[in-house]
Protein backbone atom coordinates (compact mmCIF):
# COMPACT_ATOMS: atom_id res chain seq x y z
CA UNK A 1 0.00 0.00 0.00
CA UNK A 2 2.75 2.43 0.99
CA UNK A 3 4.71 1.56 -2.15
CA UNK A 4 1.67 2.29 -4.34
CA UNK A 5 1.10 5.59 -2.55
CA UNK A 6 4.73 6.63 -2.98
CA UNK A 7 4.67 5.61 -6.64
CA UNK A 8 1.52 7.71 -7.18
CA UNK A 9 3.24 10.57 -5.37
CA UNK A 10 6.36 10.38 -7.58
CA UNK A 11 4.38 9.96 -10.81
CA UNK A 12 2.02 12.81 -9.95
CA UNK A 13 4.94 15.04 -9.03
CA UNK A 14 6.76 14.28 -12.29
CA UNK A 15 3.58 14.99 -14.26
CA UNK A 16 2.79 18.35 -12.62
CA UNK A 17 6.41 19.47 -12.48
CA UNK A 18 6.70 18.62 -16.17
CA UNK A 19 3.85 20.99 -17.03
CA UNK A 20 6.12 23.92 -16.20
CA UNK A 21 7.32 26.15 -19.00
CA UNK A 22 10.35 28.40 -18.99
CA UNK A 23 8.30 31.58 -19.56
CA UNK A 24 6.74 31.15 -16.09
CA UNK A 25 9.90 30.18 -14.19
CA UNK A 26 10.49 33.69 -12.87
CA UNK A 27 6.88 33.96 -11.64
CA UNK A 28 6.96 30.66 -9.72
CA UNK A 29 10.47 31.28 -8.40
CA UNK A 30 9.23 34.61 -7.05
CA UNK A 31 6.04 33.08 -5.60
CA UNK A 32 8.01 30.41 -3.72
CA UNK A 33 10.29 33.00 -2.08
CA UNK A 34 9.08 33.98 1.42
CA UNK A 35 10.37 37.55 1.07
CA UNK A 36 7.93 38.12 -1.80
CA UNK A 37 5.11 37.99 0.72
CA UNK A 38 6.49 40.54 3.22
CA UNK A 39 4.00 43.24 2.08
CA UNK A 40 1.15 40.80 2.76
CA UNK A 41 2.49 40.10 6.26
CA UNK A 42 2.79 43.83 6.94
CA UNK A 43 -0.80 44.33 5.76
CA UNK A 44 -2.01 41.66 8.18
CA UNK A 45 -0.11 43.23 11.06
CA UNK A 46 -1.61 46.63 10.22
CA UNK A 47 -5.11 45.12 10.03
CA UNK A 48 -4.71 43.53 13.47
CA UNK A 49 -3.48 46.83 14.92
CA UNK A 50 -6.31 48.81 13.32
CA UNK A 51 -9.14 46.38 14.10
CA UNK A 52 -8.38 45.56 17.74
CA UNK A 53 -7.38 47.46 20.88
CA UNK A 54 -3.59 47.61 21.35
CA UNK A 55 -3.35 44.96 24.03
CA UNK A 56 -5.58 42.51 22.16
CA UNK A 57 -3.72 43.13 18.88
CA UNK A 58 -0.44 42.47 20.70
CA UNK A 59 -1.74 39.18 22.12
CA UNK A 60 -2.98 38.11 18.69
CA UNK A 61 0.38 38.94 17.10
CA UNK A 62 2.23 37.02 19.82
CA UNK A 63 -0.06 34.04 19.20
CA UNK A 64 0.80 34.17 15.49
CA UNK A 65 4.53 34.35 16.26
CA UNK A 66 4.14 31.41 18.66
CA UNK A 67 2.36 29.48 15.94
CA UNK A 68 5.16 30.17 13.44
CA UNK A 69 7.80 29.07 15.94
CA UNK A 70 5.81 25.89 16.70
CA UNK A 71 5.37 25.04 13.00
CA UNK A 72 9.08 25.57 12.28
CA UNK A 73 10.05 23.18 15.12
CA UNK A 74 7.46 20.51 14.21
CA UNK A 75 8.38 20.67 10.51
CA UNK A 76 12.10 20.38 11.23
CA UNK A 77 11.66 17.46 13.63
CA UNK A 78 9.34 15.62 11.23
CA UNK A 79 11.63 16.14 8.23
CA UNK A 80 14.61 14.86 10.20
CA UNK A 81 12.70 11.88 11.58
CA UNK A 82 11.15 10.82 8.23
CA UNK A 83 14.28 11.61 6.20
CA UNK A 84 12.60 11.65 2.77
CA UNK A 85 14.83 13.11 0.07
CA UNK A 86 13.47 16.05 -1.89
CA UNK A 87 12.75 15.36 -5.57
CA UNK A 88 15.65 17.59 -6.60
CA UNK A 89 17.99 15.36 -4.55
CA UNK A 90 16.45 11.98 -5.49
CA UNK A 91 18.77 10.37 -8.05
CA UNK A 92 16.05 8.16 -9.54
CA UNK A 93 14.03 11.19 -10.75
CA UNK A 94 16.12 14.35 -10.59
CA UNK A 95 17.19 13.95 -14.22
CA UNK A 96 13.52 13.72 -15.29
CA UNK A 97 12.29 16.92 -13.65
CA UNK A 98 12.62 20.67 -13.87
CA UNK A 99 14.63 21.99 -10.89
CA UNK A 100 14.55 25.72 -10.14
CA UNK A 101 15.58 25.53 -6.47
CA UNK A 102 18.00 23.14 -4.77
CA UNK A 103 17.50 22.94 -0.99
CA UNK A 104 19.46 20.16 0.66
CA UNK A 105 17.26 19.35 3.66
CA UNK A 106 14.49 16.76 3.67
CA UNK A 107 11.10 16.87 1.99
CA UNK A 108 8.30 15.50 4.19
CA UNK A 109 6.29 17.51 5.02
CA UNK A 110 6.32 20.91 3.34
CA UNK A 111 7.15 23.71 5.77
CA UNK A 112 5.92 26.23 3.18
CA UNK A 113 2.50 24.56 3.08
CA UNK A 114 2.30 24.05 6.85
CA UNK A 115 3.33 27.57 7.81
CA UNK A 116 1.28 29.38 5.16
CA UNK A 117 -1.92 27.42 5.85
CA UNK A 118 -1.53 27.70 9.64
CA UNK A 119 -0.97 31.47 9.53
CA UNK A 120 -3.83 31.93 7.08
CA UNK A 121 -6.29 29.93 9.15
CA UNK A 122 -5.36 31.71 12.38
CA UNK A 123 -5.43 35.21 10.89
CA UNK A 124 -8.69 34.44 9.10
CA UNK A 125 -10.29 33.31 12.36
CA UNK A 126 -9.03 36.44 14.14
CA UNK A 127 -10.23 38.90 11.48
CA UNK A 128 -13.16 37.18 9.74
CA UNK A 129 -15.80 39.32 11.46
CA UNK A 130 -13.89 42.55 10.84
CA UNK A 131 -12.59 42.24 7.26
CA UNK A 132 -15.03 40.89 4.65
CA UNK A 133 -12.51 40.27 1.85
CA UNK A 134 -10.14 38.30 4.07
CA UNK A 135 -11.10 35.02 2.37
CA UNK A 136 -8.90 36.19 -0.51
CA UNK A 137 -5.94 35.66 1.82
CA UNK A 138 -6.29 31.90 1.12
CA UNK A 139 -4.84 32.54 -2.35
CA UNK A 140 -1.44 32.94 -0.67
CA UNK A 141 -1.03 29.41 0.79
CA UNK A 142 -2.46 27.82 -2.35
CA UNK A 143 0.03 29.56 -4.65
CA UNK A 144 2.86 29.21 -2.14
CA UNK A 145 2.32 25.44 -1.81
CA UNK A 146 1.82 24.79 -5.54
CA UNK A 147 5.04 26.66 -6.29
CA UNK A 148 7.00 24.00 -4.40
CA UNK A 149 6.05 21.35 -6.97
CA UNK A 150 6.78 23.70 -9.86
CA UNK A 151 10.30 24.52 -8.62
CA UNK A 152 11.04 20.81 -8.04
CA UNK A 153 11.42 20.58 -4.26
CA UNK A 154 8.26 18.87 -2.92
CA UNK A 155 6.05 15.94 -3.78
CA UNK A 156 2.24 16.34 -3.71
CA UNK A 157 1.96 14.33 -0.45
CA UNK A 158 4.44 16.73 1.18
CA UNK A 159 2.12 19.59 0.23
CA UNK A 160 -1.13 17.83 1.21
CA UNK A 161 0.16 16.70 4.61
CA UNK A 162 1.81 20.10 5.21
CA UNK A 163 -1.47 21.87 4.42
CA UNK A 164 -3.43 19.57 6.76
CA UNK A 165 -0.90 20.03 9.56
CA UNK A 166 -1.09 23.79 8.98
CA UNK A 167 -4.89 23.91 9.06
CA UNK A 168 -5.09 21.80 12.22
CA UNK A 169 -2.35 23.82 13.92
CA UNK A 170 -4.08 27.10 13.03
CA UNK A 171 -7.31 25.78 14.57
CA UNK A 172 -5.43 24.54 17.65
CA UNK A 173 -3.75 27.90 18.26
CA UNK A 174 -7.08 29.69 17.79
CA UNK A 175 -8.63 27.46 20.47
CA UNK A 176 -5.64 27.98 22.76
CA UNK A 177 -5.89 31.75 22.26
CA UNK A 178 -9.61 31.76 23.09
CA UNK A 179 -9.12 29.54 26.14
CA UNK A 180 -6.02 31.07 27.71
CA UNK A 181 -5.40 34.55 26.29
CA UNK A 182 -8.68 36.13 25.20
CA UNK A 183 -10.06 36.36 28.75
CA UNK A 184 -7.19 38.77 29.57
CA UNK A 185 -7.38 40.90 26.44
CA UNK A 186 -8.25 44.60 26.60
CA UNK A 187 -11.52 44.28 24.66
CA UNK A 188 -12.96 41.98 27.33
CA UNK A 189 -11.46 43.73 30.36
CA UNK A 190 -10.87 47.42 29.52
CA UNK A 191 -8.23 49.14 31.58
CA UNK A 192 -9.56 51.59 34.25
CA UNK A 193 -8.09 54.69 32.59
CA UNK A 194 -10.20 54.23 29.43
Amino acid sequence: MLEKLLKWDRDTFIYFNGLGVEEYDFFWSTITNITTWIPLFLLLIVLLILKFPKKEAFYKLMTIFGLVFFIIIVTHLTKTWVGRLRPNNAEEINTLIRILKSPTDYSFFSGHAASSFSITVLVFLFLRKKVRWLVLFFIWPLLFAISRIYVGVHYPLDIIVGALVGILTGLLFYKLYNRFILPYSESIHPSPEE
